[in-house]
Formats: C-alpha cells, structure tokens, sequence
C-alpha cells in the first residue's frame, strides 16, 4: 500500500511546506502550520489522461479562446435578499451561482440575520438551510420567537458534505445555506471538522456545486479572537464575497461590512439594530449615530465619513487627563492607535500643543470602526477641545486628512460630505480647501483651510 501523502498548511495565509517549522517563512507567524492528509485522484484518472500519451491533451485542443473586446457584458442576474442594507453590502443584492461567506463574533446575529432572509425567501424561491450546529427544534423554536414565516424554507441538519451534494442535487435548491462551515467534514479527509483540511476541502467541494448549478451558497464562518475569519486564508480566495457582522452583546447596534466583493463596492457598510424580532435594518445611519446629549461637552466632535457608496455622520469623543505614568496611555476605539501617536506628534510639532504628559482616549460612538484618513482633522480638533476643556459648537461638521507636515488634504467625495451635513442640520464646516464647493448648501458656511494651524484659527 503506497504511504499516505501529507503536507503542513498555515492557518494564517495558506502558505503549504512539505515538513513542519516552527514559523511561516510567508507571513512570519508562529506556530500556525497544521498537517492535512493529501488525498490521491481517483483510480484510473492518471492513466486516462496520462496513459493516452498525447491523445490526453484531445480534450483541451478542442477549448476556444476568446477576445477581451468579445465578452458579453451583460448585467449580472441579482435577486434581493429581502433586506436593503443586506443588497447594500452585496452590491446590489444575491448573484446566482456565488459563494459568500458571513463572519462573526458568537451572539453578533449571523444565523439571526441569515434565518431572517431565508424565511423571507422561501416565500418565493427554493431555499434550503442547512444546520450543523443546532438541532432543527432550536432553530424551529428561534424562528418561532421572531415571528417569521416558515411555510416553504427546508430543513436540514447534517454535517458530512457528501450527505449533503446528495440531498442538494436532489432539491436543487436555489439559494443554500450552510450553518456553520466549521461543522461540515468530509469523509476522505482524516482531520476533525474544523481543520484546516476540513475547511478548506468543504468550502471547495459546496463551492463547485454552487458555481455548477447557478446557487447562491451562503456560508457562516467563526472568527478567532483578534476578529479575523477562522480558518486557513485560502478560504478567502475560494468565495466570491466575504462579509463580516460586528457588534457586542451590549450594542444594540450592528454593522455589516464587506471586505472583499467581486459583485460590488469592498468596503460597504450595512447597519442594523438587533431588537425583539431580530435583526432590523437603519435607513438612515447618520441619524442613530448622532443622538448625542443635550449637554454640552469638550471633546466632542462631529465628522462625516465615507463608507462604500454613502457618506455617514459619526461622533468622536475625546478625553484627556494628566497622566500618573512615565508611559502616557494612548487608547483609540473605533480607530487606529498608530495614526492616533503619529497624529498627536503632528499638533505638538505643528499646532504647538503638547500632549506628552496626557493620557490621550478616544471613542468613535456607535461602535463603528473609522478605516479611512478623512477623521484625521476631528480626532485632532476633539483632542484640542479636550485639552483645553473648551466644548465645540454642536452645529459643527469637520473632515479631512492630515500630513506629517502639518498639511490638510482633500478627501474624496467631498462635495458629497458637505450635502449630507447640511441635511442633518449642521450650519459650519471645516473641511480642506480641495474639497470646497463653488457654492455651499443653503445656510452651511464652509471654512475652507490649508494647514492645521488654520484649522486651529479657525475655532
């Protein structure tokens, strides 16, 4: 009997190495490489091909290729998912014949969100929910307490992936749900379910189904504890969109954001609000965000920021106290704590404000996470405000990218930004002189500035 092949796959970045090493010579972590059994072809398959001599090679002479200039380009079939900011995230709703893959933290809503949709689909297409981590009373009992509709949506609670090709080519469902891919295995993979060769074998097997027979596969996948997608990375590159559901327990509020999409905007922000009947989505984001308090405050500060297609309207608080430490603390929530240390450098060096001795917190409120440089201007104006114990305006807006020397650039869709504040009721603007109309809204005046010191001024 021939020796059974192995090989040694990283977690991380689905590096492969034939023996085991301590760290990925890819991406430089430790103790993530993980053996996986390689599985022979079938019996025959080498000889079919291999054994024809050149006649194996028949089949491929006969494939066509085709001019870029000859592809057809029409509009991808998409049916909705029910929900608009679910379509938002996607693009502009499911595409048959994807794979998308929703991640979470346990208790952010992902089986919530996906039962939601699949009740709601059933009523007019072919949906099959597949279970492997609960029982079907626990998910019968679930879709119970959120009233939804459960005439037509099938069922099924399986685990092993061959089991289920069976059952799904006799269904041929049109849209599958797979509940989680962690629980799913097969049978010539000698790992547990939740392995690296488990994983990935799984997604590639329901993957090739859904591609063959035109189905939209959802898939749920865990997500470890820096919040990154479980699994060996290469899961990524299988699917054709990759989707993460955020939010504590003790927010009411949740965010779905895209990170890779091939049908639409990466990116995209989708907002819910997770209330007794599930998941409901919010029209209008800026306005949750922006329910601030009567009271004025120092620190705090309005900004508009760009997410996908649309600008949202998020507040950033500040707080600064005499730090006790040789070490001043430097905490970011919502945004990034090395931008944070390089952006205060910037106002002592340019601003002529020195932070140094101060323990230096910030929090963007609503739980949402600030990935792009136009919050550079309102973190360092709700710093200052802080520092000097001066609340600013409540009717002012800022936005805008800061440089090391103290410059401040334009950000994209500016024009964009300025509207959406004017239509929430903001009447002042600080934003960059690149990103100033030729005509502001009725009743916003627009600052426009060059440097930071201008900003500064300009308070």
């Amino acid at each position: 009997m021939a020796k059974a092949k192995s090989a040694f796959v990283c977690t991380e970045c689905g590096a492969e190495y034939s023996k085991w090493q301590g760290q990925c010579s890819n991406c430089r972590e430790w103790n993530t490489l993980s053996e996986i059994r390689l599985t022979s072809a079938r019996p025959g398959a080498a000889g079919a091909s291999g054994g024809a001599g050149r006649g194996g090679y028949a089949g491929a002479l006969t494939k066509e290729v085709v001019d870029l200039s000859g592809v057809d380009l029409t509009e991808v079939p998409r049916f909705s998912s029910t929900f608009e900011e679910f379509d938002r995230v996607l693009g502009g709703g499911l595409v048959p014949g994807s794979a998308v893959l929703l991640g979470g933290h346990p208790g952010a809503g992902k089986s919530t969100l996906l039962l939601q949709t699949a009740c709601r689909l059933a009523q007019s297409k072919r949906v099959l929910y597949v279970t492997g981590e609960e029982s079907l009373s626990q998910v019968a009992m679930r879709a119970h307490r959120l009233q939804l509709p459960t005439q037509g949506l099938k069922m099924l609670a399986e685990t092993s992936v061959e089991t289920l090709l069976a059952v799904v080519e006799r269904e041929r469902p049109e849209v599958l749900i797979i509940d989680s891919i962690q629980t799913m295995h097969l049978e010539d993979i000698g790992s547990a379910p939740g392995g690296v060769a488990q994983v990935r074998e799984s997604a590639a097997a329901l993957t090739r189904f859904a591609k063959q027979s035109n189905t939209v596969l959802l898939l749920v996948g865990h997500v470890t504890k820096d919040g990154t997608l479980a699994g060996p990375k290469v899961l990524e590159h299988m699917i054709d969109a990759s989707l993460l559901l955020e939010g504590g327990s003790d927010s009411r509020f949740r965010t779905l954001r895209g990170q890779k999409n091939r049908f639409g905007a990466v990116n995209e922000l989708g907002v819910f609000a997770m209330v007794e009947l599930g998941l409901k989505e919010v029209k209008n984001p800026s306005a949750i965000f922006l329910s601030r308090s009567e009271e004025q405050a120092s620190g705090s500060l309005v900004m508009v920021v760009w997410e996908g297609t649309r600008p949202i309207l998020v507040e950033v608080q500040a707080l600064l106290d005499e730090s006790a430490l040789g070490n001043p603390r430097r905490v970011a929530v919502g945004l990034d704590p090395n931008r944070l240390a390089m952006l205060l450098a910037v106002l002592h060096k340019h601003g002529g404000l020195f932070t140094g001795d101060q323990d230096v917190f910030l929090n963007v409120v609503g739980g949402v996470k600030v990935l792009e440089t136009s919050a550079d201007l309102a973190v360092l104006l709700a710093v200052v405000s802080s520092l000097q114990n001066r609340p600013l305006p409540r009717e002012l807006v800022v936005f805008g990218e800061v440089g090391l020397s103290g410059e401040i650039r334009p950000v994209p869709s500016g024009q964009e930004r300025i509207v959406e504040a004017a239509k929430h009721g903001f009447t002042r603007a600080i934003v960059p002189r690149g990103n100033a109309p030729r005509q502001a809204p009725a009743g916003m005046q627009v600052v426009a500035v060059d440097k930071l010191s201008e900003a500064l001024e300009a308070l």
